[in-house]
Parts: C-alpha cells; structure tokens; sequence
C-alpha cells in the first residue's frame, strides 16, 4: 500500500513539474539550430554575451570558481560555457528555452538562481546568436559529440 502511495505521490510531483514546464514554454513544437559556423551570427553572438553573460560566465566562458557548489547563500556559482562544464550536454532547444524562460520553468519557481530570464531581454534570434557564439567555442570533437549524440537524442 505504501509503494503505491509512493508512486502515486511521485506521478504527482512529475507531472507537475513537467506542466510547469510546458506552461512556460511558447515554442515547444519548434526546432531551435544553433548557427555556430555562421560569421555574422556568432560575431552578434560574441558581443551580446559581452553584453550580458560575460560578467557571470567569464570572457572565455571559463565561468564562476566552484561553479558545482553552492555559495553561502543557496545559489550555485555561473557555471563555465566552454568543454570544462555541462553546456555541451544539452540540446539546443533545451540551451534555448533554458536561457529564455530561466530554469525556473524547468525545476519550479523555487529554484535558487541568479541568472534572469531573457524572454524580456533578447530576441530569439539574439539568444541563438549568443549560444550559436558560445558553440563555435567548444573544441570540434566537443561540437561533434553535440551534434551527433546530444542533439540527435532528443
């Protein structure tokens, strides 16, 4: 009896989190590609990270020190953008909506985090720009594993 009451707890708790999700996210039929070998994109790219990432995430991506543990406070430190950190693990709609909604839309608006949502802030175009930058910095056989493993997965 408890093992079902279990379960049926953790379907709850899911399918909450999973609508939470799905509520915030306008375009979860689109395809998002990241433009990495674009000039014009990753040169647009380049300077809104600047703009905007740089100062958490550093100006080579190299992010926060202890980026994987959280400061007195509750938060955990901009993690690096570059093949040093978990960026790469993920696909380009998820970099996307991620970066757009924030990640609250994805764990629940209690989740302590520094980095705001962009959907007020950049365009779409000018979000693929910064992650179209952000990719064309990762080693090849990093993209490779991108392209073909984590994208491909979806």
């Amino acid at each position: 009896m408890k093992r079902n009451y279990l379960f049926v707890v953790m379907f709850i708790f899911f399918g909450v989190i999973s609508g939470n999700a799905a509520a915030h996210h306008e375009r979860k039929d689109t395809s998002i590609v990241l433009d990495y070998l674009e000039d014009s994109t990753v040169q647009l790219g380049s300077v809104l990270y600047d703009e905007h990432c740089a100062s958490c995430h550093g100006q080579n991506l190299g992010g926060q020190p202890d980026w994987h543990k959280r400061d007195q406070d509750g938060y955990l430190p901009a993690p690096p953008h570059d093949e040093t950190g978990h960026t790469w693990h993920h696909t380009d709609k998820y970099l996307f909506e991620m970066t757009k909604y924030g990640l609250q839309a994805f764990v629940g608006d209690g989740y302590k985090t520094r980095m705001p949502m962009y959907k007020d802030i950049l365009s779409d175009s000018e979000i693929i720009a910064v992650l179209s930058f952000i990719k064309s910095r990762w080693p090849e056989e990093v993209i490779q594993i991108h392209n073909e493993q984590v994208n491909s997965s979806k």
